[in-house]
């Protein structure tokens, strides 16, 4: 089995100081084998936000993959958003914007779906979603991705959906994607996806925002998956009122439906 914590939608700059030890302490505590963040550390890109994002990653015990988000390049400094978006995320985060990790046991690729020029529309690239393909080709066990912006959303979504998302669906299905790591809407969901004539469906989990005060109805909160033969458990650990503390609150179980996908 393996124990895998989602966290996304930190929002350093906008965040709940009061939040943070709790949240590292919860994270520790669970003792994953991975951490993996979806993206947006920071609210505007600073190097202060970067410098207390990078100092909220030195103090997490398990190995953390990363990827950006779309407020992880400049807004209001047009010359460094046009020329150097990923400037100070590769300074302060990782020099690698589409990280990997693989074990026996699963294969976690990141996803890079940040358009510099469009505020908050993501892309998917073609490239990029063979280069996820290939290294599920030989992967053992469960195929994981991370990526900002999610694959599908909701009619009611307020945000424009990802430039590209669907040829993204047909090709991580087509490749065995069996969960979908997203953040950007501020908002809980877990459900399967794809889940259509000739698609293998895999599980789509949303994490809210782990840290920030731009809250949409809903606690913070972070995700824990926990990875077994045949069947995925996610709970969702929420910021309890006092906020001194995460506590779990919901659970949705997933099982392998015997033809390469999954069902609740």
């Amino acid at each position: 089995m393996r124990r895998l914590v989602h966290l996304s939608d930190l929002h350093f700059g906008r965040d709940r100081p009061e939040l943070l030890d709790p949240l590292v302490d919860c994270v520790n505590a669970l003792s994953p084998d991975l951490v993996a963040i979806s993206g947006d550390l920071t609210q505007r890109a600073l190097a202060a936000q970067f410098h207390a994002a990078r100092a909220f990653l030195d103090r997490l015990v398990p190995p953390v993959l990363v990827v950006p988000g779309n407020h992880d390049v400049p807004l209001y400094n047009p010359l460094m958003r046009w020329f150097l978006p990923f400037h100070q995320y590769r300074r302060w985060i990782d020099r690698d914007l589409e990280p990997v990790h693989r074990d026996d046991e699963m294969t976690v690729i990141g996803l890079n779906t940040v358009n510099p020029y469009s505020w908050q529309r993501g892309r998917v690239h073609r490239h990029a979603l063979a280069r996820a393909c290939n290294a599920f080709a030989d992967a053992k066990g469960y195929r994981v991705i991370v990526a900002h912006h999610p694959m599908e959303q909701e009619p009611g979504d307020h945000k424009k959906p990802m430039r590209g998302a669907e040829r993204a669906i047909d090709q991580l299905s087509d490749c065995g994607a069996d969960v979908i790591l997203t953040g950007h809407l501020h908002n809980w969901r877990v459900g399967t996806f794809a889940a259509r004539a000739g698609r293998n469906s895999a599980v789509q989990v949303h994490a809210g925002t782990g840290l920030s005060t731009r809250l949409r109805g809903e606690p913070n909160d972070f995700n824990l998956l926990e990875l077994e033969p045949g069947r995925i458990t996610i709970t969702r650990h929420v910021a309890v009122e006092s906020g001194t503390a995460f506590e779990p609150a919901e659970i949705r179980r997933y099982t392998a439906d015997g033809a390469g996908g999954w069902t609740r």
